[in-house]
């Protein structure tokens, strides 16, 4: 079967604090995860205090893209109306093996829910959903 993906209006981004130098840099096509300036410990989503050292001293290092799926679902009743004719769309939690403890959320594109598995190994693609906004997807490393 082969799977969808929602549409941009369908998308809503509520940066924080802590979630902004992610958003800014996703405008920007570029691929960043949050890290403890005191212990070194990856974190996402990004929170006020480090979970390892409760420091808030966090640095952006820039990653480069490759990951393989965690876990995933493939959602075929529409949560929302904007959604009625973007199922089945799949949503998947990507380890970022140069992030390690990190795992992203999100959409898989350029796959069908035959291919789509646990430690199937994918690459991050932007998807440009209105000006200065962007989120990232997960397409399969062929």
């Amino acid at each position: 079967m082969e799977l969808r993906t929602p549409p941009p209006e369908a998308i809503v981004i509520r940066p924080d604090t802590w979630t902004e130098p992610f958003w800014a840099a996703a405008a920007e096509h570029r691929l960043v995860c949050a890290r403890c300036a005191d212990c070194g410990r990856y974190r996402m989503p990004p929170g006020p205090f480090c979970p390892a050292c409760r420091s808030q001293a966090l640095e952006w290092p820039e990653l480069g893209g490759r990951g393989t799926i965690f876990s995933y679902t493939v959602v075929h009743h529409p949560v929302t109306a904007a959604l009625r004719d973007a199922v089945p769309y799949a949503v998947a939690a990507v380890t970022l093996p140069d992030a390690p403890g990190a795992r992203l959320v999100g959409n898989l594109v350029g796959i069908d829910s035959e291919t789509l598995g646990i430690g199937l190994e994918v690459q991050v693609e932007w998807a440009d959903i209105r000006e200065g906004v962007s989120v990232p997807r997960f397409r399969p490393v062929r």
